[in-house]
């Protein structure tokens, strides 16, 4: 397993697992349960979720699948910029905790910024860390200028969240270099993309041809996230949404791009040039 090692000194998998829109659906839940369950035993530790998805309805979700094992479990949750004055954050984090069914988070990130003076909500961050609530925190969507804000305020984050894969390679021009550069950890978000268009890419399709997994031919999925996690100090939390697709997620860590295959999907989604807006979504 590739792991990641934060600046609090915590070594924790590169691979984890997201729960955007996991929890919305009654049909879906004992399924959704099952996956966040078979990625912990598969030794998938690190566990996304936030306040705003499903207005609590992951994290409760989250909560029930890690009851007996929460010792084993990296758990991450955010907090929404309307949510981040200093007394916001503190409710906020309560409330995550309360659905989460749990007395401590591992990590809180502020969703993406806001309004409130940075320093607000990093203070209020700390005080929960001295509170034993946390036990460290980061943001979410910040480029270069606003992580030299951060920074300049307190040498404590340890992960800025971001949307990185092959259709949004932005960060690569300026942001992921800086991360590494004062040992702050990115973690990548919809590292498969949305909507399933970029698994349908020719060059993807391409690459998979190349290369086997314990399950067999390897598949575009496999060959996105394996290009994610090829990068030091970058984790990826790609959706796990069903045991099938955890069971594909880990085999893409079986996988080791090649030089042919860097070009090929180079190619097809080029790096760039010059610096460009933060994507998000």
């Amino acid at each position: 397993m590739k792991t990641v090692t934060l600046r609090n000194g915590v070594t924790v998998p590169a691979l984890g697992m997201g729960t955007w829109n996991v929890g919305d659906s009654a049909a879906r839940h004992t399924h959704e349960v099952e996956s966040l369950r078979k990625g912990l035993e598969a030794g998938l530790r690190v566990i996304d979720t936030a306040e705003m998805y499903g207005n609590g309805r992951s994290e409760k979700l989250v909560g029930e699948a890690i009851s007996d094992v929460r010792d084993d479990v990296y758990l991450v949750s955010k907090v929404v910029p309307s949510n981040a004055s200093y007394d916001g954050v503190r409710k906020a984090c309560r409330r995550s905790l309360k659905h989460l069914d749990t007395d401590w988070l591992d990590l809180y990130l502020l969703h993406w910024r806001g309004g409130t003076p940075l320093e607000e909500t990093i203070r209020a961050f700390e005080d929960l860390k001295d509170d034993g609530l946390i036990r460290g925190w980061g943001v979410s969507n910040f480029d270069v200028d606003d992580m030299e804000e951060v920074e300049s305020l307190s040498g404590n984050c340890l992960v800025n969240q971001v949307l990185y894969n092959l259709e949004h390679r932005g960060t690569e021009f300026d942001l992921l270099d800086h991360d590494l550069s004062t040992d702050t950890v990115t973690m990548a978000y919809s590292p498969l993309g949305q909507g399933g268009a970029l698994l349908e890419h020719p060059a993807l399709k391409d690459v998979a041809s190349r290369h086997e997994t314990s399950l067999g031919p390897a598949d575009p999925a496999q060959i996105a996230l394996a290009w994610v996690l090829r990068r030091p100090n970058v984790m990826a939390i790609p959706k796990a949404g069903s045991p099938k697709h955890v069971a594909g997620n880990l085999a893409s860590l079986e996988i080791s791009l090649t030089d042919a295959d860097l070009k090929t999907l180079d190619s097809a989604f080029p790096p760039p040039k010059r610096k460009v807006s933060l994507a998000m979504i």
